[in-house]
């Protein structure tokens, strides 16, 4: 008896690959990277405190928002001036204090199994994890908006908190 599974939507197809290729870079890095912070035994006399024992700055989470450019029904590719003039209107009222834009290549399995290429920006927000369920909203609108305004199929949105010092 052959297995059949459940009809799984575009969208939910290409959140799915975003989320996993997010998950494995993730996981690839993550234990290069905390095995590069281990300052390995410590040899001084007990007592004495390590500057990597020492925990600075204050909890804050970083959003990353993953944006295409391409628009799947065919229309042209969202230019660098409507991006900006998107990241004006609808990201900074929210985010006064800053954020990261920076310029990107991806790629992305479409619902027909394509390879699909195409200029992405990342956005960078960082904010005090006491606020986040606040700026929770927020994130989600700019996402909504932005697959509204641009004809998107989704934004990729990964969290992380983190401890910072300005």
């Amino acid at each position: 008896m052959p297995l059949t599974l459940p009809r799984i939507s575009r969208i939910s197809r290409t959140r799915l690959a975003v989320t996993a290729a997010a998950a494995a870079v993730l996981a690839v890095g993550a234990p290069a990277a905390y095995a590069s912070l281990d300052p390995g035994p410590d040899t001084r006399s007990p007592g004495t405190t390590t500057t990597s024992q020492i925990s600075r700055g204050d909890a804050y989470t970083e959003t990353r928002l993953l944006f295409g450019t391409e628009r799947p029904d065919g229309g042209p590719d969202v230019t660098d001036k409507q991006f900006m003039e998107f990241i004006d209107d609808e990201v900074t009222p929210s985010f006064p204090d800053g954020l990261t834009v920076q310029d990107g290549r991806g790629q992305w399995r479409d619902s027909n199994g394509k390879i699909e290429r195409e200029r992405s920006y990342e956005l960078i927000l960082l904010y005090p994890t006491s606020q986040a369920h606040k700026r929770d909203a927020a994130i989600e609108e700019i996402r909504e908006d932005y697959v509204k305004e641009y004809a998107q199929d989704s934004v990729a949105r990964l969290d992380d908190r983190l401890r910072v010092d300005f």
